[in-house]
């Protein structure tokens, strides 16, 4: 079985083959609406990440920004799982829910920029 492409620019398809029916490149998972970016915060489920996605709120009354964050959980197929690990930035795309709180698979490994 080869993978296919999931129609996102850039992402490439993994080495690894899987045989996950959840997974976009060899199952039936498509990938539709948002596509986000964030740090892994938790890899402890199975099948599942915790992503981290860090933002700034402005607050009108005082005219300053917080700062929040929002978790998100992900679904993490089988061939992606041996590269990812908690700290990595990833790229995460919005599929149809796949269980009460999965309603994001992880597309791909991103590269941080070293910051001078």
């Amino acid at each position: 079985m080869s993978a296919r492409n999931i129609g996102i620019p850039g992402v490439d398809a993994p080495k690894e083959i899987c045989d996950d029916i959840n997974c976009p490149f060899h199952g039936t998972l498509r990938i539709r609406g948002r596509i986000l970016q964030g740090v892994v915060a938790k890899k402890n489920m199975k099948n599942s990440v915790i992503i981290r996605r860090d933002f700034v709120q402005f607050i009108r009354k005082y005219q300053r920004y917080e700062r929040r964050n929002s978790r998100i959980a992900a679904h993490l197929p089988p061939c992606l799982k041996n590269e990812i690990n908690v700290g990595d930035l990833v790229k995460i795309g919005e599929t149809r829910p796949i269980s009460k709180t999965k309603a994001f698979c992880v597309v791909q490994k991103l590269e941080r920029k070293v910051e001078s």
